[in-house]
């Protein structure tokens, strides 16, 4: 039985997408237990939610990537489709690193075109005896994905290159971008037909796929999702440029774990979030996350790496220790230097070349001694680039070999032609310098190959001639601009463009002594033998699993149209405010206490207009003219401008800079806040935030009458955040001694004094009612930052006030959905002021005596 797929989602991408044919009929369920398989996913709810956690079902994991790991051929003589493992293949490895108890499911494409005809039969064939799902896309939808948006453009950027001119790469094509989206569609429907959305973890690989997460978060709000990006991730000045950079973004964040090979690809994310999205983050004992609409989004950051078991066993094959023989036969009396990298222009195989050509004219002592054997892989993309890529190899290497060579050496042997593993594996064990000068790559194994056959086996040291207990030594030169680089600290690292400087380091490689090459090998195979893809998928696994653990103590809905979409994730007990509940309880009170915060509350936050609106100060007056309420404006804003906004509401009460100032009504005096009274601190903070504004460009200083703040919105995100985390440190330092406090809060370092905060006010005006003998049977509060949390704090505290003869009704509000100590939560400004307009409905408006509780503030403090 198959889960329903979401139907009406082509939409995405913004326009008619490519008619996709469906597929003939629904895939199987995979019985994971006997007995009846469930439908509980089957009929998805309105919130695409299961209530139902099935029990019982072996653990599953779904793997989605862009091929399957499978060959595929015809039989010459039936006709028939023959498949078969593919052993190299990455997603086969990370099966060998799962219990025997865990199913694994494959989901993707075939490396072959397969007539509609055939599809249901192969379909069945795959799922029953490799648990492989395919994915037939349309030729025309696969070459538009793939060969178009994946290799032509997304390719291209992830990896630093901009179509700066139209002989400079593709420009963004929609077209294109439509195919990639309709793509990610179809893989999303596959996953959706075989899962279990309450059991099954799924995990997601490389850049072919960024959107398929918000396909799967649409339709399964808690489903386990991770994903791996096995390419470098782009800076943030690059990524930029890509028309549609936040619906790839958005996209990635509606996973639960998303996995990097190192820190700087990591880094590069996370700044496109901060700067594209607004987004912060965090470290947590050690796991870096990401606060999504209340979702936690974790990062990853573990390179990949090699199956030990499977390189080894190649290793023991007889037709490696054959070509083993024939090559140290053919290359006798000098030293291998290895490359092996695709045809692609981003590999830096012609910066290799040249390399190799200055070093031999720096040092001609080494001719007819040393060999570059360049094994080039097939191109796993097509154009104009690959073509011009492949022409200035050729060229470069036989200028080489002519200008080197002699009619029995040739300094560059290229082998360009398929090459099977036995055959790349001898050359590994033979080969005494391996040199990776890729210009930019994602992760590259390569090097890690390298290490485990030069460390070999007891059956490779009979072909080699050596004894089992026979130092072993590798030598690496690397470029500092692949993924694997910052885990071989043995090796030599180079900048690939700099030609003579990967020269000098092939030299140093070639004379190092052989003590400290067996040092180096020894220190890298220990890192590889233990860091190996077992080990790496298993850590992903295990990261995944902790960061779905809340999945199901939260409540889940979801927002966004199209690809902006996303799933709100928060406390069960945390809902929106219903206008017709509160304005009940509003009518059967009589003493009502209503505490408003000022700026993203009544006003728009980004409002460039600060002054209220005519609408919210009538508002406001309605609701003061009531005898039976107490309304309180508490905001960080200063006096002066508060008074002068809301001058028409005559008694409305008003607490300026977080409480240090509170005025009763319009025609009472302010009273200032003993607990602040010494401001002497300030005088040491502006010089030093002055000194911050002058080394940050687009920062400034508002200067308070009782606190100093440090803004940085307009500053660089990442360098405002920095300095507002060493003025943070910096400050604190200072005023070690001084009655004062720092905060952080969003886009701001805030100095105010000791004991001031909006919390402080609410418990004053409170206790200050009780005191006159109107307890208050009813308090709302309403704000959207975190000083307002404090506020939140104080109301639900006064409720175990024992001094109350009756508990009042409580109406703590955030505005905007995100986690608080509230209760309740409204959108935005616009539902703030519905609620208040409701409550200026219910509101018996006469005019009344200003305040009745006649208590002074100092008496509270």
């Amino acid at each position: 039985m198959a889960s329903r797929s979401c139907a009406n989602f082509l939409h995405l991408a913004y326009g008619d997408l490519l008619d996709i044919p469906q597929t003939p009929r629904a895939l199987p369920r995979v019985m994971t237990v006997p007995g009846i398989i469930s439908d509980t996913d089957c009929s998805s709810s309105n919130d695409g939610d299961s209530d139902v956690t099935s029990s019982g079902c072996r653990e599953r994991k779904i793997i989605v990537a862009n091929m399957l790991p499978l060959h595929a051929k015809r039989d010459a003589e039936t006709s028939k489709w023959l498949f078969s493992l593919d052993e190299d293949s990455l997603l086969l490895q990370i099966k060998d690193s799962f219990s025997p108890e865990t199913e694994v499911i494959f989901v993707g494409s075939l490396k072959v075109d397969m007539d509609a005809s055939e599809q249901e039969e192969v379909a069945q064939k795959l799922l029953e005896d490799f648990n492989c799902v395919p994915t037939f896309l349309p030729h025309d939808l696969q070459k538009k994905f793939y060969l178009g948006f994946c290799k032509q453009q997304l390719w291209p950027l992830f990896h630093y290159m901009l179509p700066v001119c139209p002989g400079h790469g593709d420009r963004f094509d929609r077209f294109l971008w439509q195919a990639y989206v309709s793509a990610n569609k179809i893989f999303a429907d596959k996953v959706m037909e075989v899962i279990n959305p309450d059991d099954d973890y799924v995990w997601v690989h490389d850049y072919h796929l960024m959107v398929l997460p918000t396909f799967l978060r649409k339709h399964f709000h808690r489903i386990k999702l991770g994903f791996f990006l096995h390419s470098p991730f782009p800076s943030s000045e690059i990524y930029r440029t890509l028309p549609v950079r936040d619906e790839i973004l958005r996209g990635l964040l509606n996973c639960d774990l998303i996995g990097f090979h190192t820190f700087d690809y990591a880094r590069h994310f996370l700044s496109c979030c901060s700067r594209m999205l607004g987004l912060d983050y965090e470290s947590k004992r050690g796991h870096i996350g990401l606060d999504y609409f209340g979702r936690t989004v974790f990062i990853k950051i573990l390179p990949v790496g090699v199956h030990m078991g499977r390189l080894e066993s190649v290793l023991n094959l007889p037709s490696t220790a054959n070509k083993v023989k024939e090559i140290q036969k053919q290359f006798e009396g000098k030293k291998l230097i290895l490359g092996i990298d695709d045809m692609d222009i981003f590999k830096g195989i012609s910066l290799k070349l040249l390399a190799v050509e200055q070093l031999l004219h720096q040092h001609p002592g080494l001719l007819g001694k040393i060999v570059l054997v360049q094994i080039v892989n097939p191109a796993r993309g097509s154009g104009k680039d690959v073509q011009e890529a492949k022409k200035e190899t050729y060229l470069t290497a036989k200028r080489i070999n002519e200008v080197y060579g002699s009619p029995n050496y040739q300094p560059v042997l290229l082998i360009d032609r398929p090459v099977p593993r036995y055959e790349k594996s001898a050359y590994y064990a033979l080969a005494e310098y391996c040199i990776v000068n890729a210009v930019r790559d994602g992760m590259n194994l390569v090097p890690y190959k390298y290490i485990v056959c030069r460390q070999g086996t007891p059956c490779m040291d009979v072909a080699l001639g050596i004894k089992s207990d026979s130092p072993r030594t590798s030598m690496l030169v690397v470029s500092e601009f692949i993924g694997c680089s910052p885990s071989l600290s043995g090796a030599i690292r180079v900048n690939p463009w700099d030609i003579d400087a990967v020269a000098e380091a092939l030299n140093i490689a070639i004379t190092m002594p052989e003590s400290e090459k067996q040092l180096r090998h020894e220190k890298h195979y220990r890192y590889v033998s233990t860091h190996d893809v077992a080990y790496w998928a298993h850590s992903f696994a295990q990261d995944l699993n902790r960061s779905c653990q809340d999945h199901y103590s939260k409540r889940c809905w979801g927002i966004g149209l199209g690809l902006g979409f996303r799933v709100v994730s928060l406390s069960p007990s945390f809902r929106r405010l219903s206008i017709d509940h509160i304005v009940s309880a509003y009518k059967r009170t009589n003493r009502r206490a209503l505490f408003l915060d000022y700026d993203g509350t009544v006003v728009p936050e980004a409002s460039i207009i600060k002054i209220p609106s005519p609408e919210v100060v009538s508002i406001l007056k309605t609701l003061c003219d009531d005898p039976k309420n107490t309304v309180f404006i508490v905001s960080g804003r200063g006096r002066t401008s508060l008074s002068d906004w809301l001058a028409p509401c005559e008694t409305l009460g008003i607490a300026a800079e977080h409480g240090y100032f509170i005025r009763w009504s319009k025609d009472s005096e302010w009273e200032t806040s003993r607990v602040g009274a010494d401001l002497e601190w300030k005088k040491i903070v502006e010089p030093v935030m002055s000194l911050y504004t002058e080394a940050t460009d687009g920062s400034s200083i508002e200067i308070k009458e009782s606190a100093l703040v440090w803004h940085h919105l307009d500053a660089d995100p990442d360098f405002g955040s920095c300095q507002a985390k060493e003025l943070l440190d910096h400050l604190e330092n200072v005023l070690a001694n001084e009655p004062a406090v720092v905060k952080r809060g969003q886009h701001i370092v805030e100095v105010k004094p000791q004991g001031v905060s909006k919390g402080q006010v609410a418990e004053k005006v409170l206790s200050r009612m009780l005191i006159g003998g109107k307890p208050p049977d009813f308090v709302m509060c309403v704000g959207d930052d975190k000083s307002d949390e404090d506020m939140f704090q104080s109301i639900l505290t006064s409720v175990c006030n024992p001094a109350l003869p009756v508990a009042p009704e409580i109406f703590a509000c955030t505005v905007g959905r995100k986690p608080s100590k509230a209760k309740y939560y409204l959108d935005d400004t616009a539902d703030v002021l519905k609620l208040l307009q409701g409550l200026a409905n219910a509101t018996i408006s006469k005019p009344r005596c200003l305040p009745q509780i006649q208590v002074s503030f100092e008496s509270t403090t």
